[in-house]
């Protein structure tokens, strides 16, 4: 952990192999004591997210919820939390990140736990709400939070291993969550999907303050480097910027506002919250189509896509990092993944085809998905980074709001999520072709000034 001691002081990073190998083991080090407690807090926040996924599984018979009133509190989440999520990040570069990260974990920990005292749809919606305003800023603030520790050859990798956090969460969260609600059912005079939303929320509290503790604001601060060490990230993170103009908060959220570039990167992030959302939300519902009943059965069977999104993230992550592009790698994987779950629709509950597509959908769809966000930070550049990225994610999550209401409601019509499926898959195919089209390769540097070192 502490190998960065011993390494003299690097102006900027240079074409020597031996100013390269002191530059990855700074790296190294920052990743070993930086990555750990970001993927351990986006894994909670993760299963904040899918755990109702697994919930309506009971509640909506102990509440007597229809599918349309499951599938709009899933979403109603994604309004409240796009409107603070520009404040929020905004707020994170005045206060920093210890602050922010402590706010959000202890307050949305909180608030999900009370999910599980909910009786009415208007409930409901309102501890939804009131999730999405202490939650919002989390996503983005970490994305930004990265870019004060990486620079852009670097993002792709270490994006992705934040964003494993989201299939890892999938293979974990639902054995958890199944074996919660079936052994649970019925202590305490409590439902299984209630002790479901306090086993799962309430350690979000202690988490937040083992943030506070445990992670630094910035480089500067880290007591575990030394001043070598800060020297040589701070040289690499000002060479990877050079050029980037300065503004302040208010001219930074105006120009992301007036930038085209933010709404197509927004629409693209729309799509992939669509079909992310589109998977957590329902994965647990196409199981149980399959003929499978038992909750908990039902748990083990969403872990395996899961297994399979998680591969996704490395090898898309690794493989964008590598050849040094980005467009292909997210437009082309969004296809693919979209038209794997599509095809789901045609095999009438046939389990090991079904599972199979289940699998390759969920392979592309994460490894595109957490793709996506390495590209924001290098294309809006340092100082529009975190109004544009806030912006980019409050207008993109609305993706996780429209997949669940409207295939809910669809559901709810028809008796059926497949007409559903289709429209979200077009969209997402869309969405696909739209960053391959919309996006000039020149506008996304992976690395371009550095020797791809890290690779």
């Amino acid at each position: 952990m502490n190998r960065a001691r011993s390494l003299p002081i690097a102006a900027a990073p240079v074409g020597n192999p031996s100013d390269r190998t002191m530059e990855d083991a700074v790296f190294r080090t920052v990743t070993w004591r930086v990555m750990p407690l970001v993927l351990l807090a986006y894994v909670f926040a993760f299963l904040d997210r899918i755990n109702i996924g697994y919930a309506q599984l009971q509640m909506k018979h102990d509440l007597a919820f229809s599918d349309a009133v499951y599938g709009f509190g899933a979403g109603i989440f994604f309004v409240t939390y796009l409107l603070f999520e520009v404040p929020s990040n905004l707020l994170l570069e005045k206060i920093g990140a210890r602050l922010t990260f402590l706010r959000i974990m202890v307050l949305w920990g909180l608030a999900s736990a009370a999910t599980a005292f909910v009786k009415a749809p208007w409930q409901f919606y309102g501890i939804r709400l009131l999730l999405g305003v202490f939650e919002a800023g989390f996503f983005p603030g970490i994305i930004l939070y990265l870019t004060y520790w990486y620079p852009s050859q670097r993002r792709g990798r270490v994006t992705g291993l934040f964003l494993f956090g989201m299939p890892i969460t999938g293979v974990l969260g639902g054995p958890l969550s199944g074996t919660v609600m079936s052994g649970m059912e019925g202590v305490g005079g409590m439902h299984g999907w209630q002790w479901l939303f306090l086993v799962e929320g309430l350690p979000t509290v202690l988490l937040g303050l083992l943030l506070y503790c445990m992670l630094p604001d910035k480089p500067a601060r880290a007591p575990w480097l030394t001043d070598n060490g800060k020297a040589l990230v701070q040289s690499v993170l000002d060479a990877d910027h050079r050029g980037d103009a300065n503004a302040g908060h208010h001219g930074r959220l105006a120009a992301a506002l007036a930038a085209p570039r933010t709404y197509l990167l927004a629409f693209v992030y729309f799509c992939c919250a669509c079909a992310v959302y589109t998977l957590t939300f329902w994965l647990p519902t196409m199981i149980k189509g399959l003929g499978i009943a038992p909750i908990a059965t039902i748990g083990w069977y969403t872990a395996v896509p899961y297994v399979f999104g998680a591969l996704g993230v490395i090898v898309v992550s690794r493989s964008s990092d590598r050849f040094k592009e980005r467009r292909w790698h997210v437009g082309g994987t969004l296809t693919l993944g979209a038209v794997a779950l599509a095809s789901t629709s045609f095999l009438h509950a046939e389990i090991v085809p079904v599972m199979t597509l289940l699998c390759v959908a969920s392979f592309f769809i994460f490894g595109g998905g957490s793709l996506f966000w390495s590209i924001p930070p290098t294309y809006l550049g340092r100082d529009a980074a975190a109004a544009g990225i806030a912006v980019i994610s409050s207008l993109g999550i609305l993706g996780g709001f429209v997949s669940p209401t409207l295939i809910g409601w669809i559901k709810a019509a028809t008796g059926s999520i497949q007409l559903g499926l289709f429209a979200l898959t077009a969209l997402v195919i869309f969405g696909g072709l739209t960053i391959l089209l919309g996006l000039p390769k020149s506008a996304v540097r992976v690395g371009a000034d550095h020797d791809a070192s890290s690779r």
